[in-house]
């Protein structure tokens, strides 16, 4: 047998097995493509679920609410920014409250009230934990996330993510209201 037959008997035997290959290989992708698998959502994906539920808020863009619940110890993407301006969301909120119940109010009272509105542990922290965010909010391996701090840095990040989402800092307020509840008013007749 000749070099070009020996060619042309490998080649006819090898074209079955070609066809072959590509219609299976075209027939399962065709059966993949009409099988749809929705993946499960991730435990963060959940807790974010919960979370909007909490607060009482649906974010449209759930990247700032992600956002808003991570660490700067997990990424560089995290809420330091958000949890400034969520601060000072909170304190205008308390200002606010507090003057428009009462204009004659002392700067003194006034400046108490927020401090003890923002106070990392006696208030800001709680209300987080309330939430659960130390479940939530994402922070490095060698970082714990029930520390006061960083759960009231992502409580205050919360706010800030609300306003932006929203584009209303009145959105923010309403819901900072909602979840701190009217404790301010009760600190009020104390001051």
């Amino acid at each position: 047998m000749g070099t070009g037959t020996h060619h042309r008997i490998t080649l006819l035997l090898l074209l079955p097995l070609a066809v072959i290959g590509i219609f299976s290989s075209s027939s399962s992708q065709v059966r993949a493509n009409n099988v749809r698998i929705k993946p499960l959502p991730s435990p963060f994906a959940t807790n974010l679920a919960t979370l909007q539920s909490q607060i009482g808020y649906k974010f449209t863009n759930i990247n700032l609410l992600r956002r808003a619940m991570t660490h700067a110890s997990f990424s560089q993407e995290n809420n330091k920014a958000l949890s400034i301006f969520g601060a000072h969301l909170i304190e205008t909120s308390v200002s606010l409250h507090l003057l428009s119940k009462d204009i004659d109010t002392s700067s003194k009272a006034l400046t108490r009230l927020i401090l003890e509105v923002s106070n990392v542990d006696s208030s800001c922290a709680l209300d987080g934990n309330r939430l659960g965010l130390e479940r939530v909010i994402r922070v490095s391996p060698k970082t714990d996330a029930s520390n006061s701090a960083i759960v009231c840095g992502g409580f205050r990040a919360i706010f800030a993510a609300v306003a932006i989402d929203s584009g209303m800092v009145d959105e923010a307020v309403k819901v900072f209201w909602k979840v701190h509840g009217d404790r301010a008013g009760r600190l009020v007749s104390i001051l």
